[in-house]
Formats: C-alpha cells, sequence, structure tokens
C-alpha cells in the first residue's frame, strides 16, 4: 500500500485572466504590425515608439507567462509520521550581537516561537549565538527557559498558530476555536500573566545593566569585553 503525499498540488482556474491577457496581447500584436508597416511613412519618432513598444511587450510577455497558471500546495505534515518512525534531531541557531541594539526581549521571544513548534521536544535544540558576549543575554534566556515550561504545552495544548508571546497577546483574532471555553481563559489568563512577569524581570535587568550581579552562572562574564572574549558555552534546559 503507497502512502499518501506530504503535498498535493492545486491548479486554480484562470480563464477568465486567460482571456484577458489573450486580448491583450492581440492588440500589442496589433499596434506592433501597424507600427512595421507604417515605418515608411513616418520619421525617426514613429521607430523609437516602435521598439519601445516591443520592448513593453517583450516584458508583459514575460510577467503574463509567470501568472499563465497559478498554482498553489497543501501541505499534510502530520502524514510524515506515518513514513518515517522517528523524526531526525533538529538543530536551529540564533544570532545576537548586541543586547542594545536587539533588545533581548526580540532575542526570548524568538526562542521561544522555535522552542514551541510543533515537533518533538526530545529531538529539538536551540542554540544561541552571542557575539556581544552579554550577560543580559544570558540572563534573559535563562528567565525564557523557565516560561518556556509554561509556554510550550500551552501552544501545543490549544494548537496556537503565533507562538511568539508579543505577537500573539496582541493579536487577539488568532484565538484557537476553544477560546471561549473556561480552561482556555484561565490558561490564556496565567500565560499572559507570567509573560508580563519575564518582561518585568528582563526590562528591571536591563535598566539596572550596571549593577549587574555577575555571581554564580554570571561569574564568568565578569571583566570580558564586548568585541574580545573568550569563548563562553552555557546550557539552559527547559
Amino acid at each position: 500500500m503507497s502512502s499518501l503525499p506530504l503535498y498535493e498540488k492545486v491548479i486554480a482556474k484562470n480563464t477568465t485572466h486567460r482571456f484577458l491577457d489573450v486580448t491583450i496581447l492581440f492588440l500589442l500584436l496589433s499596434l506592433l504590425f501597424y507600427r512595421l508597416l507604417s515605418l515608411k511613412h513616418n520619421g525617426f519618432a514613429w521607430f523609437v515608439a516602435f521598439l519601445c513598444e516591443s520592448c513593453f511587450t517583450f516584458v508583459w510577455v514575460l510577467i503574463t507567462g509567470t501568472k499563465w497558471t497559478p498554482i498553489s500546495y497543501n501541505t499534510y505534515p502530520q502524514r510524515l509520521q506515518e513514513r518515517i518512525k522517528e523524526l531526525p534531531p533538529l538543530d536551529i541557531f540564533v544570532t545576537t550581537a548586541d543586547p542594545y541594539l536587539e533588545p533581548p526581549i526580540l532575542t526570548v521571544n524568538t526562542v521561544l516561537s522555535l522552542l514551541a513548534v510543533d515537533y518533538p521536544a526530545h529531538r529539538l535544540a536551540c542554540y544561541v549565538s552571542d557575539d556581544g558576549c552579554s550577560p543580559l543575554n544570558f540572563y534573559s534566556l535563562v528567565e525564557a527557559s523557565k516560561f518556556a515550561k509554561l509556554w510550550v504545552p500551552f501552544c501545543k495544548k490549544y494548537n496556537i498558530r503565533v507562538r511568539a508571546p508579543f505577537r500573539y497577546f496582541l493579536r487577539e483574532s488568532d484565538e484557537p476555536p476553544c477560546a471561549s471555553s473556561w480552561e482556555f481563559q484561565q490558561d490564556w489568563e496565567k500565560m499572559k500573566e507570567e509573560y508580563e512577569r519575564l518582561c518585568g524581570n528582563i526590562e528591571a535587568a536591563a535598566n539596572n545593566s550596571t549593577s549587574f550581579d555577575l555571581t554564580g552562572e554570571l561569574e564568568v562574564f565578569f571583566n570580558t569585553e564586548c568585541q574580545n572574549h573568550p569563548t563562553i558555552i552555557k546550557v539552559i534546559t527547559s
């Protein structure tokens, strides 16, 4: 028994647009033919107009050709498990360099959205490369790992489509069909409260970065320079 395809090609009907395109092409060719037959009886300006209209017709044909047969694809990622017993490991890399030009909350949201993708958690790893060697970024990621223990199950439980917290809480129209349930409302309020607490902790740390307590896990960042620092590798589990 053959397995079901992972995608399906859908060719949209384009009869009306094709008729209009053929009509326009006929008019353009008629104009060029008229110009060509009348070149002997007109001056240089007529010849220049013929060249310009020829170029326009050529470009129009190229552009119209790309729209002649519009195709869309319906994907079925859920069928992948029918073909493969276990999905391969997936490594995702996120880069950052400056906590002031790239606020840590943006990096945190990127990491959280990646950790919440629809993929087996034990096969997924996220790596963050911080060229600026910022203790603020590391602190933010540690705080984010605590929030991820709540956020990732929430996304998978309710099939949340927008999985970056700052985008999700701004777009209430993307709530799942079960949004009216009492259980969802309770979990939603809890998630929003936890996310606001996360943002508050990161913002407070950013405002007091000059007096950052470089002890414990942050001790390795003591006396490091942004553009000249040794390699520091930290593992954060969530």
